[in-house]
């Protein structure tokens, strides 16, 4: 009864610990893509694609896709569709004051 008792409690400590790396893990996806987007939406106009989102930020396109769903009805960006048939989303343009800009 003893041995059940410690591996329950080794177990349990497992799954702990899996949980603590795993938030430590999505933080850091979601800084890395928090950075990655404004970027895009400085740079590009507003327009940013899943592809570059995910490159840029260095996560899972399916990651990528979760936070840009979020970003586009947070924004109330729009989808629009090049002559290469690639798909960007339309977010308002990032206008900074230049002291601003300067630091950024």
């Amino acid at each position: 009864m003893a041995i059940l008792e410690l591996i329950s409690v080794a177990g349990l400590g497992v799954l702990v610990t899996l949980l603590i790396v795993n938030l430590g893990n999505s933080r850091e996806q979601q800084r890395q893509l928090d950075s990655a987007f404004y970027r895009l939406v400085a740079a590009q106009g507003g327009k940013v694609s899943l592809i570059q989102l995910s490159a840029l930020a260095g996560v899972s396109p399916e990651f990528a896709q979760k936070y840009l769903d979020h970003q586009v009805q947070v924004f109330l960006a729009f989808p629009e569709i090049d002559d290469e048939g690639n798909t960007f989303y339309q977010f308002p343009k990032l206008r900074l004051p230049p002291r601003l800009e300067r630091e950024w």
